[in-house]
């Protein structure tokens, strides 16, 4: 980033001016809260699974194409975004992209087709685009460098609480409520949530005479992050690693579970909760001991071991104790905690006036993962559909699934290949 990235150095002062006290922790804890609050409308067509194949007559290609708008709105203005929060500040778009998730959210509540419903999840996946890059953005202009992966690590922390409460607590909501009320609720949420962004988060002061960057600089920085091999080598690590986890616990493993162990979806829910549980401690703890131990390749190539290991284990060994798989889900989180240390190998492989750029690059490719595995996975199930339906829902047998997901381990494999081709830059900055 531009004026965004300055630092002030390693003295733990805020590095926006005349940001102390209070405000500073008040904006970056509504920035975990966005971010939380994106997680949670990004998981949440898991748990209505059945519900929106019965009420919208899909199967689960259209299905897994219908969550993965979210992505298909996130993904390509994730480089524009980082860009635009360099060029206006946080508070307005911040602000603006969390009123855009409300609204679409109520959209997609009150769809009666699937297709003012597409309206709608890309809707939210436009407001949430802001989310992750918005939050840490805060990060940078309020807080030092050395600072940097542990917050970013606590940002990710929010951010599976949300992907939590989008399984179990929503499964019994939905149960409860059925599934449009409690999205129209989570509507009200992103007004309330814009709301306090924009009364209680600052844009850095520009100094006198400054204007934002010409285009043709943007345009200088973005072909300068993408010539750097290890851009796109932590691109492709952060993608491999967290894929698997949107695809999987964020959609289809409520249903694998309900299916091969037959039980209901709350219990499917909170059991797939743990990808996330694992997720959310192990990024600040992975983040805290990397900056500890000044590395980054070893912790990530350790990462993608664990998280390939632990896809082979649920696919291939049949007959695990649901205790034991849910064990394993959390490990797999845990694993793919270690996302954090793809961006930051991104940021110091490049120069600090690029790390909008970067960021928005990396988080592409991060979300982008779940926006090919997501519908990939429905239609190889469509395809081994044997016909059964049950309540006007597509149902899928247990060799289907193993099938379907069987891409998950070559993505963690890529992963692992990524991580060995990173090259260490032991927590410092390498241009």
């Amino acid at each position: 980033m531009s004026a965004a990235t300055e630092q002030s150095g390693d003295t733990g002062a805020p590095a926006i001016g005349g940001a102390t006290g209070w405000r500073p922790w008040a904006a970056f804890l509504l920035g975990c809260l966005f971010f939380c609050y994106g997680f949670f409308q990004r998981v949440s067509p898991s748990v209505m699974v059945e519900d929106l194949m019965r009420d919208f007559a899909v199967g689960a290609a259209i299905l897994g194409n219908l969550s993965a708008f979210y992505f298909y709105a996130y993904a390509p203005i994730q480089i524009p975004v980082g860009l635009m929060l360099d060029r206006y500040g946080p508070r307005r778009l911040l602000a603006g992209a969390a009123m855009l998730c409300g609204a679409g959210s109520l959209i997609f509540a009150f769809a009666q087709d699937v297709n003012l419903a597409y309206l709608g999840r890309f809707m939210v996946g436009a407001g949430a685009a802001f989310t992750w890059v918005g939050a840490v953005t805060l990060v940078t202009l309020y807080f030092p460098l050395n600072r940097f992966a542990f917050l970013v690590g606590i940002t990710q922390f929010f951010g599976m609480t949300g992907g939590v409460f989008g399984q179990a607590p929503l499964a019994a909501a939905v149960a409860q409520y059925g599934w449009r009320t409690t999205l129209a609720i989570a509507a009200v949420a992103g007004a309330l949530l814009g709301a306090l962004l924009y009364l209680i988060v600052r844009d850095r002061p520009k100094p006198s005479g400054a204007g934002t960057a010409p285009w043709v600089s943007v345009m200088a920085a973005l072909r300068h992050v993408a010539s750097n091999p290890q851009t796109w080598i932590a691109a492709c690590l952060g993608g491999a690693l967290v894929g698997p986890v949107l695809a999987f616990g964020g959609l289809w493993g409520v249903p694998y579970l309900m299916q091969v162990y037959g039980i209901e979806r709350t219990a499917a829910a909170g059991a797939t909760s743990l990808f996330f549980v694992g997720f959310g401690l192990g990024a600040p703890i992975l983040g805290w001991l990397s900056d500890y131990i000044q590395r980054r390749r070893t912790i990530l190539i350790v990462a993608s071991s664990v998280s390939l290991t632990t896809l082979l284990l649920l696919l291939l060994i049949p007959g695990l104790p649901l205790s034991v798989a849910s064990t394993l889900f959390a490990f797999h989180g845990a694993g793919a905690g270690a996302m954090v240390l793809s961006l930051a190998t991104a940021r110091e492989h490049n120069r600090p006036d690029m790390t909008g750029a970067v960021y928005g690059l990396v988080n592409t490719a991060v979300v982008g993962g779940g926006a090919l595995l997501q519908p990939l996975i429905g239609l190889l199930l469509d395809l081994q559909w044997d016909g059964l339906m049950v309540a006007g829902a597509r149902v899928y047998a247990v060799d289907a699934y193993r099938w379907a997901l069987a891409v998950l381990p070559l993505v963690s494999l890529i992963g692992l290949v990524a991580a060995l081709l990173t090259r260490e830059t032991f927590c410092r900055q390498q241009q």
